[in-house]
């Protein structure tokens, strides 16, 4: 029989969001290992939404984080991790989010464990002075750092010097071959806030031919009252409806026949992922970091170079052509095969027990 390991995961809720999505489905395929002990330590208290299995072991501290007292909160917060980890005893934990990832490594020093860190967001966004320097300097000290892509692994290896670095993108759970009628919508999920640049898709849809198409937009974020106050002065607020942020997501997913997608900052775009999983053709600006590894131009949706809306317009009254749709939702899952969650979720375990 298989040695029993323990693995535990850091992050720092599991509000609704990319990495959150990906961390409780790495949580709940590893928990059906038979030889492995999963727990989930989540930093600050908060509603959880995503459904994590019973079987994974679930921690939080017992105080809320009081940003009036931001250092001293910290300070506890990774005491509570400190603490915790010394408990379970783990043989790896690994560690998500740019602006927690450092404190995690300052936390768990001298300990005995194996210690992975993965940033979510584009390798080179600027966090401030204070968490890029510390970034810099203890990156090196990790075990192993997960890159999403293999631009993000050649940014990081110049900026940390650490010699382990693996690329392994975020999974998806492959969905049956959709046979529901699509009807006539454009769709867009994620995180309303400026760098998805909603505001753009908005303007471009009000200038092409939509009489026959509705933009649907999930999510919540900071923009959301600009946003509808953009569509209404566009005068397309009949043709836009906000869902706001939903559970159901695959409901959104079998309705819509094409995935708008305009952020220029990524790490890895997961709703991007799913859509194709969803045998939905997708159009997206080629911005850094990771639409360039899931589209494909002309094969399952098109590439456009970052912020030419000209030709995003162009590709997008093109993919409104049933015949165009029909050619390229053909392809969809078979690229988005590669990052079903049984591939992925073996990549991290290999990573994580090696």
């Amino acid at each position: 029989m298989d040695e029993i390991k323990k693995i535990a995961l850091v992050i720092p809720s599991l509000h609704a969001g990319g990495m959150e999505r990906v961390m409780s489905e790495l949580a709940n395929y590893f928990s059906e290992k038979d030889n492995i002990i999963v727990h989930l330590i989540i930093l600050g208290k908060s509603n959880k939404f995503y459904d994590i299995s019973n079987n994974v072991i679930i921690h939080e501290p017992n105080f809320l984080f009081n940003n009036s007292y931001r250092l001293l909160y910290i300070l506890k917060t990774m005491y509570f991790l400190r603490s915790t980890i010394k408990k379970i005893k783990p043989y790896s934990v690994l560690s998500f989010g740019e602006m927690y990832n450092s404190f995690v490594l300052i936390a768990l020093k001298f300990l005995n464990c194996n210690i992975y860190v993965s940033d979510r967001s584009r390798p080179d966004k600027k966090w401030g002075r204070v968490h890029d320097f510390l970034r810099q300097k203890l990156y090196k000290n990790a075990t192993g750092i997960i890159s999403q892509t293999s631009y993000s692994r050649t940014f990081l290896q110049k900026l940390t010097n650490n010699k382990n670095i693996v690329v392994i993108p975020n999974p998806v759970i492959i969905q049956n071959e959709q046979k529901n009628e699509r009807k006539n919508i454009i769709l867009s999920v994620g995180r309303l806030i400026y760098s998805k640049r909603l505001d753009l898709l908005l303007k471009m849809f009000s200038e092409i031919d939509n009489h026959d198409y509705e933009l649907w937009i999930v999510g919540e974020g900071t923009e959301k009252d600009n946003l509808v106050k953009l569509a209404h002065e566009l005068m397309i607020s009949e043709k836009v409806i906000f869902w706001g942020a939903r559970k159901d997501i695959h409901f959104f997913y079998k309705q819509a026949k094409i995935f708008a997608f305009t952020s220029v900052s990524e790490g890895f775009p997961n709703a991007l992922l799913e859509a194709l999983s969803f045998g939905l053709p997708s159009i997206s600006f080629d911005c850094i970091a990771g639409p360039s590894d899931l589209i494909i131009d002309g094969y399952n949706g098109f590439l456009i170079t970052e912020l030419d809306q000209k030709t995003y317009k162009e590709k997008l009254i093109k993919l409104m052509d049933d015949n165009v749709f029909v050619k390229l939702a053909k392809n969809t899952q078979k690229h988005a095969n590669e990052f079903n969650i049984e591939k992925i979720g073996q990549k991290y375990l290999d990573t994580l027990l090696s």
